[in-house]
């Protein structure tokens, strides 16, 4: 008799090699972040528009330690969940943190326009900056901050289409430069605690 999987045991199959790909990729961007050399291999030049629809690059940002998030506006956990976190680590360090700018770049551009980016950042407070751009320059930024993403497409709804992506913070010093990443299990005190001695503060 010929064995066949079912649907259901295919499906599981793929989640599982999903879940194994996304766990590889987080090992090797999390060694790659760091290098022996000391020199970190994250950021870089970037051109995006931001929730304002104003062209804005990495120079407009240097002064100011940013904290950088990508993610996209249909997200409906992970993406929130870490804008919460690092709005409320900012706040918690009150003075020490009223100069380090939150930002959240998407990682999918076809549906955040500068509008959709307004609207969502605008529930994080007033300081969050979203960045949108082209597909190309969303790939550009994407790979200087060795951020991984990936379409998932839904047959029975293509508009309502999912993306995965690595969830990574990164804390750019005001010369652009990288200082430190945070994992998505950081809660909101030990992020204050973390960018309080990344920054020197």
């Amino acid at each position: 008799m010929q064995n066949t999987l079912k649907p259901s045991m295919i499906f599981g199959l793929v989640i599982l090699l999903l879940a194994v790909a996304l766990g590889g990729y987080a090992l090797w961007a999390s060694r790659a972040i760091s290098t022996g050399s000391g020199v970190a291999l994250v950021g870089g030049p970037f051109t995006m528009v931001n929730h304002k629809g104003a062209i804005v690059t990495d120079l407009d940002f240097r002064g100011r330690p940013m904290l950088v998030f990508f993610g996209f506006t249909f997200c409906p956990d992970i993406c929130p969940t870490e804008l919460q976190v690092m709005t409320a680590a900012i706040a918690e360090l009150g003075n020490a943190g009223k100069d380090i700018q939150p930002i959240l770049v998407t990682i999918d551009p076809a549906r955040d326009t500068p509008e959709v980016m307004a609207n969502y950042v605008s529930n994080f407070g007033e300081n969050v900056i979203g960045l949108t751009g082209t597909d190309k320059q969303v790939e550009t930024i994407a790979s200087a901050y060795r951020v991984f993403y990936a379409k998932q497409d839904n047959p029975k709804d293509p508009a309502n289409y999912t993306m995965d992506h690595s969830s990574i913070i990164y804390l750019m010093g005001p010369d652009g430069k990288f200082l430190k990443h945070f994992s998505y299990t950081t809660d909101a005190k030990t992020l204050a605690s973390g960018l309080k001695t990344a920054l020197g503060r």
